[in-house]
């Protein structure tokens, strides 16, 4: 049987190594590289599509990666936003480096899906690190100040967090004589059930984690690199951030804490569990983005706290599922959390990338920018408009279905409270994201000169808001396909 994870691994990195060789050819090589990747990308679409359909053991990788369903739609979603982020940068990234950028683009991609295949906490930590290493170095490609800020802010927090994530496995390694998710969720289970001083350290192992995965979730009180990276970083960057690396941040979190959790509980104390940390974290996370959206005069920083507003609800699936591992409410919130992580991967690509295209072409990132863009960028503005939508939960679109799974899962329990904040949170939102639409569409610009819009980015515009406006009408099967790949989670 065709290994089709292993020849994804093997593409992608042959790509990463090769790309940087185009230097060689000078300007050739930097017209050529970014549609090499995209080529090997949309192929390593194919082979994870196919392994997805068809999980086959990976036998080289022994123990430390899983060919499931889990991680067969979030190395989907992640490489398929790479693809994205990759053909809206051959308008605009040229240059003598330019093989470089998308080696680094080839060697995130790689990270991300065996972040996603990952069942070991050591190649967990491994794949982390070659997904958030290249990303460093692309928040700053720009080598403006700015640009130099965000890399340097990013670079240091990420190596924080790394740190935190490392010193957890290690107490997870002492604790238990494994690394492996599955033992070390066993072994926490036993050191609850005879209690003794590991325990408290199990519990600060588990806490450890949930900050280490936190920073790159973008929750809150772990969020504040997110605004300064996403404003600073090239916006094709800045789409690469948030809505493929924050999503393998997700799922590095679905393999380990709700493993944890399906078999130990923090503390004796009611109080003190899992599901409460979620819940707190879920509510102050969704509540501080949109607030915070409220008041940004930047559409990369609005973009920025949306999403952090977006891992707030997020987070809602994680409370079921901690709540009752077993109950129909927890299949029914993992199976929204995942359905909102490929909802908001396209939704926020969609809004990233238009929005990149506007400070491509108009020069400018301030929210005055957007008075009168429906008839100057008509295509880019339509696409802005059904992305907020979408952000926002109005029905049909895609993200209205996400969001209902998501609320239902917590309504009729002890955390009922949290699927009403959820809602009113999205009420919220809405006043910021239709005062852009309403800016696009009803204010008056200072020119309505019409502006190009290139024919990548109107391709890739199509397709995204085909994906929002055709899962909303048709959610069935990408409900079916987020259901499949959390039945299979924990085997």
């Amino acid at each position: 049987m065709v290994e089709y994870l292993t020849a994804t691994v093997v593409l992608l990195g042959a790509s990463a190594l090769f790309l940087p060789l185009l230097q060689l050819l000078r300007s050739r090589g930097a017209n050529i590289s970014g549609y090499v990747l995209a080529l090997v990308l949309a192929a390593a679409l194919i082979l994870i599509g196919l392994s997805t359909l068809s999980p086959s053991p990976v036998s080289w990788a022994g123990t430390l990666l899983i060919s499931d369903q889990l991680g067969g739609v979030f190395a989907l979603v992640t490489v398929g936003v790479t693809l994205a982020v990759t053909v809206a940068s051959f308008d605009f990234q040229k240059g003598a480096s330019n093989p470089v950028y998308y080696s680094l683009l080839a060697f995130t991609a790689l990270g991300m899906v065996l972040l996603a295949y990952s069942q070991d906490l050591l190649m967990l930590f491994v794949s982390w690190e070659l997904m958030s290493l290249p990303t460093y170095v692309l928040a700053g490609f720009d080598k403006k100040v700015r640009s130099n800020e965000a890399s340097v802010k990013y670079a240091v927090i990420g190596a924080m967090s790394s740190a935190v994530i490392l010193y957890a496995i290690s107490l997870a390694y002492g604790l238990t004589g494994s690394t492996q998710i599955s033992v070390v969720a066993q072994g926490f289970a036993r050191l609850l059930s005879t209690p003794s001083p590991s325990t408290a350290l199990a519990s600060v192992a588990v806490l450890l984690f949930v900050a280490g995965f936190g920073f790159k979730m973008s929750i809150v009180p772990f969020h504040m690199w997110i605004p300064d990276a996403y404003e600073g970083a090239p916006t094709t960057i800045s789409t690469l951030l948030a809505a493929a690396t924050k999503k393998a941040g997700f799922i590095a979190a679905i393999r380990v804490l709700l493993a944890i959790t399906t078999l130990y509980t923090l503390t004796k104390s009611p109080f003190f569990t899992l599901a409460n940390v979620f819940a707190v974290l879920a509510l102050l996370t969704m509540t501080v983005g949109n607030i915070s959206a409220l008041t940004q005069k930047s559409m990369t920083r609005l973009l920025a706290y949306s999403s952090i507003a977006q891992a707030g609800y997020m987070l809602i699936g994680f409370v079921a599922f901690a709540n009752a591992p077993a109950s129909a409410a927890a299949s029914l919130g993992l199976t929204g959390t995942i359905f909102h992580v490929i909802n908001h991967a396209i939704m926020k690509g969609a809004a990233f990338l238009a929005a990149a295209l506007v400070l491509f072409q108009l020069r400018r990132a301030d929210l005055g920018a957007y008075s009168g863009l429906g008839r100057r960028m008509p295509i880019t503005a339509f696409t802005l408009a059904v992305a907020f939508l979408g952000l926002a939960g109005v029905p049909p679109l895609s993200g209205f279905w996400s969001k209902l799974l998501l609320f239902l899962s917590v309504a009729y329990g002890p955390f009922a409270w949290l699927a009403l904040a959820g809602i009113l949170n999205s009420a919220f939102s809405l006043g910021y994201y239709a005062w852009i639409v309403k800016r696009m569409y009803i204010d008056e610009g200072e020119s309505t000169e019409r502006v190009k819009e290139p024919i990548w980015y109107v391709v890739i515009f199509a397709i995204l808001v085909g994906l929002i406006i055709g899962i909303g009408l048709f959610p069935q099967e990408v409900i079916n396909l987020a259901s499949a790949a959390a039945a299979n989670a924990f085997g």
